[in-house]
Formats: structure tokens, sequence, C-alpha cells
């Protein structure tokens, strides 16, 4: 039976968790968060039961840029990150089902100039937002799609370069993403 078979999977998962005391969690997901692992979990699942949704923060250092080239930022202020599509080390979410999938960002600043950002299906830029502050204050951009993935696809936000935005622990700038369902 399916929820006997994940009984034991899970005890098995909690098994080589407690031997790993002492890793950050950074280093468990890396070691013990493994493709064999999320396949044997899904393998129990019904499709529908698959929950994937995950938002995160860009920082709260301030300034992010700009930057000589084009860089993927890593929102690495995790809120949520249900199923752990999201990767903050690398900035992308890798899609563990072929489904349609929503996504939407927000980036922020204060000061004059350009900010703006791109959102890549693997190496396809899907959305450019962009917007000139020319006064000052703060100012936000947002954009949000529902895009068609196709599993081990991966979506990632970069910001061009000479760009710059601005977060801080107010969260001004948010990446985030939910399956809507598989298909």
């Amino acid at each position: 039976n399916n929820f006997t078979a994940v009984k034991t999977e899970l005890a098995s998962f909690s098994e080589r968790l407690a031997a790993a005391q002492g890793n950050t969690e950074g280093n468990f997901l890396e070691t013990f968060w493994t493709p064999d692992v999320q396949s044997s979990i899904k393998q129990f699942l019904p499709v529908n039961e698959l929950k994937v949704a995950f938002s995160a923060g860009l920082t709260d250092s301030g300034i992010v840029g700009p930057f000589d080239k084009e860089t993927t930022l890593t929102f690495t202020k995790i809120i949520a990150n249900i199923g752990q599509g999201y990767n903050s080390s690398a900035g992308v979410f890798t899609a563990p089902v072929r489904g349609l999938y929503f996504f939407s960002f927000t980036a922020a600043d204060y000061l004059k100039g350009y900010m703006g950002l791109y959102l890549y299906r693997n190496d396809e830029p899907i959305i450019f937002s962009l917007e000139l502050n020319d006064h000052g204050g703060y100012a936000s951009i947002t954009s949000a799609l529902a895009l068609q993935l196709d599993e081990g696809d991966r979506v990632r936000v970069a910001l061009p370069a000479s760009y710059r935005l601005y977060d801080d622990s107010r969260n001004f700038s948010v990446f985030s993403g939910f399956l809507l369902f598989p298909v």
C-alpha cells in the first residue's frame, strides 16, 4: 500500500537526518534530498497531491548591482519552499513535474536609474520588465505569468548589466512560483 511505502521511505529519511546532525541546512539538502530520494517519494504520491510552491526575498543588504554583465539573482531569504523546487544557492527553480506553473517577481529601487529583470525558462528569456526611476523615490515593478514547463525545466530571474535593485528586511524584491496543475 502507498501509505506504508511512503512511511518506510520517510523513516529511512529520518534515520539519515539523525545521522547528519551538525550539517547546515544547505548541506543536508544537497546530501540527502537527492534526485533518487525525490523520485522515490514522488512515485508514491498521486500527481494531483504533489504540492510545489516557493517564495523568496532577495537580500537584507540594500542595493544589488549594478554588475558588469547580466547576473542571475539568488533570492536567499526563503519565505516558503514547499517541494524544495527552488534552490536559493543558485537562484533557480527546477520543475519536478510537467505542468502549468505560475511565477511572479517584484523588484524595487529608490535611486534614479534603470531597474529591470528578465525571467528565463532554461536559457530562453520569457519576460523582460523595465522601469526608469527618474524621480529618485521608491519605485517598483511586478510581472506575473503562467508558464508550461517540462520536468527538469529551470526558471530563474536575472538582472541586466548596469541595472540595480534594492531590498532589505521588508522584502521589496521577491520571486515566487507554484504549480497550478500537472499536464
